[in-house]
């Protein structure tokens, strides 16, 4: 039997030589299983629940209910002027994004071991299955911020409240959000993919990251001397630029989205690196 060369397989497997690689062309053939899993993603929540995906909808409401409540009637945090449900529904509707592609994407070695020792297809398909349904979720829950948008607006006693030229920027919001959650995501998957103790000092971390971002609070209402540290974090001009946008009150800071674009890449870079490197070998250690 005469050996068979390179040519004349249809698909050969071999160890990455370059650890950047993203090996697009490959996940654009695997398109489909990428839909089949964001649909698992979606069908796997609420396949056994009455209201199905209008929990998408009641979960944001019942956290922007108890901000309003908590930061807004007793505790009596400034909202630029906005109406409570308006604010924050802005800050978590984007901070929900960006949470949901980070924990889908920090356990996709974990959650996957079953399916990754079993069969080959590219990695990096199940991390950007995530990113597609969590944005199918935002999509989903932007209903709830454009109710209320609606209805401030109609009653005539927000007239400052308008869209602006700034608007134009939302889809770049959005791929920020989805490149952080996709980049730190898999820093945080190709290592507690070996030392699993870090999974629980990244759930403090996150809790500590919600609370440092503009959420139940605006930038204008921190003290001059606590705003430089409150900078360090990339999700926080992306909130204020979100809610610039739709209203016309914060602060919108083109400096502040320039270093949220250059974090994204710089964690993308690394989180791509790492989980091309573990990948290799995690089934050794999961």
């Amino acid at each position: 039997m005469s050996k068979k060369n390179d040519s004349d397989w249809d698909i050969i497997i071999t160890s990455k030589p370059n650890l950047f690689k993203l090996e697009l062309n490959e996940i654009w053939k695997y398109r489909d299983l990428i839909f089949i899993f964001v649909k698992r993603d979606i069908i796997s929540i609420y396949k056994q629940t009455i209201l199905g995906p209008i929990w998408f909808l009641f979960g944001p409401l019942f956290t922007v209910f108890t901000y309003t409540f908590i930061f807004g009637e007793i505790a009596k945090i400034s909202t630029d002027g906005l109406p409570g449900p308006l604010f924050y529904v802005s800050g978590t509707l984007l901070w929900n994004y960006f949470q949901g592609c980070f924990n889908g994407t920090s356990t996709v070695f974990s959650a996957n071991a079953a399916v990754f020792g079993k069969v080959y297809f590219p990695r990096l398909v199940v991390p950007i299955s995530l990113i597609i349904s969590n944005l199918l979720k935002l999509g989903l829950q932007f209903l709830t911020y454009l109710f209320f948008y609606i209805y401030y607006r109609s009653t005539g006693k927000y007239n400052f409240i308008e869209l602006n030229s700034t608007i134009a920027y939302i889809p770049l919001l959005i791929l920020l959000l989805a490149g952080l959650g996709l980049g730190l995501g898999l820093i945080v998957s190709s290592l507690t993919s070996k030392y699993r103790d870090l999974t629980m000092i990244v759930g403090v971390f996150m809790t500590l990251v919600m609370y440092a971002s503009p959420i139940m609070y605006p930038i204008s209402s921190i003290p001059e001397i606590y705003k430089p540290y409150l900078s360090i974090n990339p999700i926080s001009p992306i909130i204020e630029a979100f809610r610039y946008a739709f209203t016309s009150t914060g602060i919108f800071e083109i400096n502040g989205l320039i270093y949220s674009c250059i974090f994204t890449f710089v964690a993308l870079i690394i989180g791509v690196f790492v989980f091309n490197k573990t990948e290799k070998t995690f089934m050794d250690t999961i």
